[in-house]
């Protein structure tokens, strides 16, 4: 009996598996658009993928989304001003902790002399009860007087004699923490390995940023700094991970300032003098002097590096300084890794985003996703469809043909939603491919015989056995004809084609045509023209990155002509075509040898164009143009053209831009003979 075992699901059995086939067909869409392999490749990262299952892989954008909220979860729970409410709350009770040991030393002390005591006389008793009494007086004025911002505050407790002893321990824990936070925004790891903020762990960190600085001041005047010497003399203080150089150690610091300076920021103005005056009344003067100066080193050496953030918290969530210091260094982790994020948008490999940073802050799935994103370029370089060349990455040949295969995929899956039936022309002859029908064999056909048919011709004839077959029972398979044609397209760059999807969907049909003849019909020739301002011969790699021309809304229609009827001159072809695809009319031409450029369109650059019309006409070259939406004006244009070559004009739309031009191709294959 086979034995089932159940766990809870933890949503890695439904983990994005990519295949190369998806990828490339994910790879072919995006190429189209502008023709950047290396942009249509960050896409595949930017905007994620479906695999064949249905599921996705989620895309940078949605990382950067799922940070976002995880931030606004943050700022949307805390309260931070009630930061400096607890500091305020703890010198209260402090304080309240001191008057009430005050009275509770003098109630005593009162009790005992009242009572007596056999080992003092009552004189010194008197006396001694009078200087209790007389500090506690004082005591208690000066705890009247105290300042009332915090700073004020901290600044006279600790110059003040505490009486009772809870409150000296409470003060001393509070001190200890605040100047622990406050210098860890200079030196978090030795903070973290000091047992108490006294004056000789304070005078160690002051030699600490005295080391630091001379280190920066060698570096400003251009000499090597001693990095070496600093980590024999503090490098205990790093633990297992130790700065490696001395920009490591200035990235931390630097990282840690930036954490202080933001909790600064986005406290109220009155919380940040309050703290700014609490860190002051903390720290000597020697040790001020010496952040001052690291303050000073950093920005001669980085200027402008310190841009401090300010979070906006609305919560209601009660926050305590150490808590809050933490909290920054959340946020701030967050929006480095943000910015890795945007800026991979520029990186195929994404290997500048930080593995650890993105499980510790969106955890272990969010890892694995990024691993993925990864695989892509890894997987299609892999499988010999990309390959990377001088620092870049570009198609290999098997690459090229992968993409027109998807291309004319793409055509043939959009002939599916479209039944055409316009196109039956179909005739019969010799030399061609077979189809299902069959006719008695005749002298000169191919002897592609049907045995089936032609046993059944021997059993009509003569019904018994044995069969005996003779010439007139041979029944064979009918074969299209098909002829040798030429072809050129002409792919219309200008700017306008940019509109509407228009030029991707162009070069869609143009790298599908491509796959197409290559695979089928090897022995037709295909060349690809380009044309804007001029025109130009481009090879299938071109074509696969090449993009509109941004610079030049000009149509040369005429010299793309004349290129194509020269081309066309070399071929031996009993069918010669050009198939315009376009959204507008000529509005430039070449004379006396000189581009000249009509915007709008001339009487003179339509009737130049015309004429070259005519010659391709007399050579014996059909135009067939396939218009993409454009102004009425235009189609007059093209009426007249089709007039004088008798091609065909097809009025559409990208999406059937395919469906036109591959199945006209294949129909007009089978010729009449």
């Amino acid at each position: 009996m086979d034995n089932n075992r159940y766990s809870e699901w933890d949503g890695s059995q439904n983990i994005f598996e990519p295949d190369t086939d998806a990828l490339m067909q994910e790879l072919q869409r995006n190429l189209m658009y502008d023709g950047n392999l290396a942009e249509a490749l960050r896409m595949m990262q930017r905007n994620g993928l479906t695999d064949r299952l249905g599921r996705r892989l989620p895309s940078l954008k949605d990382l950067i989304q799922r940070l976002r909220q995880r931030r606004q979860e943050h700022l949307g729970k805390y309260k931070l001003n009630s930061m400096m409410e607890d500091i305020r709350k703890r010198l209260d009770d402090i304080i309240n902790i001191e008057r009430q040991g005050i009275q509770s030393r003098l109630d005593e002390a009162r009790k005992k002399a009242a009572n007596g005591s056999p080992d003092l006389n009552p004189e010194i008793q008197e006396k001694l009860l009078k200087n209790l009494e007389e500090r506690a007086s004082q005591n208690m004025e000066k705890l009247e007087v105290l300042p009332k911002d915090v700073g004020g505050r901290i600044k006279d407790l600790n110059q003040y004699d505490f009486m009772d002893g809870e409150a000296r321990r409470q003060f001393q824990e509070l001190m200890d923490m605040l100047k622990r936070n406050a210098m860890s925004s200079y030196a978090k790891e030795m903070t973290q390995r000091l047992q108490n903020m006294d004056a000789n762990s304070l005078a160690a960190m002051r030699h600490f940023m005295e080391a630091i600085n001379q280190m920066l001041e060698a570096r400003r005047r251009g000499e090597e700094p001693d990095f070496e010497g600093f980590m024999k003399q503090f490098g205990d203080f790093f633990g297992p991970d130790p700065p490696k150089n001395l920009d490591e150690l200035i990235e931390r610091l630097q990282q840690q300032m930036a954490q202080a300076q933001a909790l600064m920021e986005s406290l109220s103005p009155a919380d940040r003098q309050e703290l700014q005056n609490l860190i002051d009344s903390m720290l000597d003067e020697s040790t001020k002097y010496e952040i001052a100066k690291m303050m000073a080193n950093m920005e001669s050496l980085y200027p402008g590096w310190m841009d401090p953030q300010r979070y906006s918290f609305s919560g209601k969530e009660s926050i305590s300084y150490s808590e809050a210091l933490k909290l920054m260094e959340h946020l701030q982790k967050m929006d480095r890794l943000e910015d890795q994020f945007q800026d991979s948008r520029y990186d195929d490999s994404l290997d500048e985003i930080d593995d650890k940073l993105v499980k510790e802050l969106l955890g272990d799935s969010a890892a694995e996703e990024l691993k993925r994103m990864r695989e892509i370029t890894k997987m299609l370089e892999e499988a010999g469809y990309i390959r990377k060349k001088h620092g870049q990455y570009e198609l290999t040949p098997r690459g090229m043909r992968k993409i027109g295969e998807k291309a004319l995929n793409t055509v043939f899956a959009s002939l599916k939603k479209d039944r055409s039936g316009s196109h039956n022309t179909r005739q019969r002859g010799t030399g061609g491919e077979r189809i299902d029908e069959t006719k008695r064999y005749e002298f000169g056909d191919d002897f592609d015989l049907h045995l089936q048919k032609t046993l059944k011709n021997a059993l009509l004839r003569r019904p018994r056995v044995p069969i005996k077959i003779e010439v007139e029972d041979f029944e064979v398979f009918q074969q299209e004809q098909t002829t040798r044609s030429a072809t050129v397209i002409m792919l219309d760059m200008s700017l306008s084609m940019r509109m509407g999807g228009n030029f991707e969907a162009a070069k869609i049909v143009s790298i599908a045509l491509n796959s197409l003849i290559s695979g089928k019909f090897p022995k037709d020739s295909l060349s690809i023209l380009g044309f804007s301002a001029v025109a130009r011969r481009m090879t299938l790699e071109e074509l696969t990155y090449i993009s509109w021309d941004d610079f030049t809304p000009y149509t040369n229609m005429q010299h793309g002509f004349m290129m194509a009827r020269k081309l066309l001159a070399k071929e031996r072809a009993a069918n010669k075509q050009i198939i315009m695809i376009s959204d507008g009319q000529p509005t430039s031409h070449i004379e006396n040898g000189q581009i000249v450029f009509h915007l709008p369109t001339t009487q003179r650059c339509i009737d130049v164009t015309l004429r070259e019309v005519n010659n391709c006409t007399r050579a014996g070259i059909v135009i067939n143009t396939f218009m993409l939406p454009s102004h009425d004006i235009f189609n007059l244009f093209v009426d007249r053209m089709a007039r004088l070559n008798h091609g065909r004009v097809f009025f559409t739309e990208p999406g059937d831009l395919g469906k036109y031009i591959i199945v006209d191709y294949i129909n007009n294959k089978k010729t009449k003979i």
